[in-house]
């Protein structure tokens, strides 16, 4: 299916317009952050707010399509379309006074990512792009990403004892986390897509990634000649994007078919 210029406009907008209401809001101090999960996946007010605002735009603007939450949103369309919406991304960083959080939305067809859109409040950038639609910022084109090996690369990974696990999962993190020039856990993995596609990181992996984390950066990296895949290894589902030789070294890494 193609995406339309009006799907890339709208998509820029949501993402803007909910970075904004959650800056906003955390401007006020009275958050209302409570954990989820564990202490560091957390929500708080402005992430409700802000996935009830892009919820209420496409539902008057897209109300065929259907709609997936990290907050709890969900719902079946009849167009055999998805908008995957992530109002706060690196909500514990938004929490604690960081500026390394984004607003970001995917648009899918099935299992195909066709469109995202990342905003990034603190620097008033958004990034908007996909496998079919060459990426920009703030309207200019972005330099496609060059081929490069992992080894002269840094790569953002989620590097928590308790998340990497143990037994094969983790002896394949270290593995693949062993052939970069460094490692970095930065906390969002939209924004840490956001730094893929603009140069400021050379890849990205993580097992078990939601597709909220996961479908709007890849989208961006797509719309610049980079590779993202979705790789089975041990028992769990790699995250892997970034230029084609690195993601290739990485997933050769995580099944161990190198040394």
């Amino acid at each position: 299916m193609t995406v339309t210029p009006a799907d890339a406009n709208l998509a820029r907008d949501l993402v803007v317009e909910a970075a904004a209401l959650a800056a906003g809001i955390r401007a006020t101090g009275d958050l209302g952050t409570r954990a989820k999960t564990n202490v560091s996946d957390v929500v708080t007010e402005a992430d409700l707010a802000a996935e009830a605002l892009v919820v209420e735009r496409l539902d008057r603007e897209r109300p065929d399509d259907g709609l997936l939450g990290e907050e709890g949103t969900s719902r079946d369309g009849t167009s055999g379309r998805r908008w995957v919406i992530d109002p706060v991304d690196g909500t514990y960083n938004f929490s604690t006074g960081s500026d390394y959080w984004c607003s970001a939305i995917a648009l899918a067809e099935g299992d195909e990512v066709l469109l995202g859109a990342v905003a990034h409040h603190a620097s008033g950038t958004v990034l908007v792009g996909g496998p079919g639609l060459h990426t920009t910022r703030n309207g200019e084109p972005l330099t496609p990403i060059a081929d490069a090996p992992l080894a002269g690369l840094g790569a953002a990974t989620y590097a928590h004892p308790g998340f990497i696990g143990s037994g094969a999962g983790f002896e394949a993190w270290v593995r693949a986390a062993a052939l970069p020039a460094t490692i970095r856990m930065l906390g969002s993995g939209s924004m840490d897509l956001v730094g893929v596609a603009i140069g400021r990181l050379g890849c990205w992996f993580q097992h078990s990634t939601p597709d909220w984390d996961w479908l709007p950066g890849t989208a961006l990296v797509a719309g610049l000649g980079g590779a993202a895949e979705r790789i089975d290894a041990h028992g769990l589902v790699w995250s892997v994007a970034g230029p084609r030789t690195a993601v290739r070294e990485i997933g050769d890494a995580l099944r161990g078919s190198v040394a």
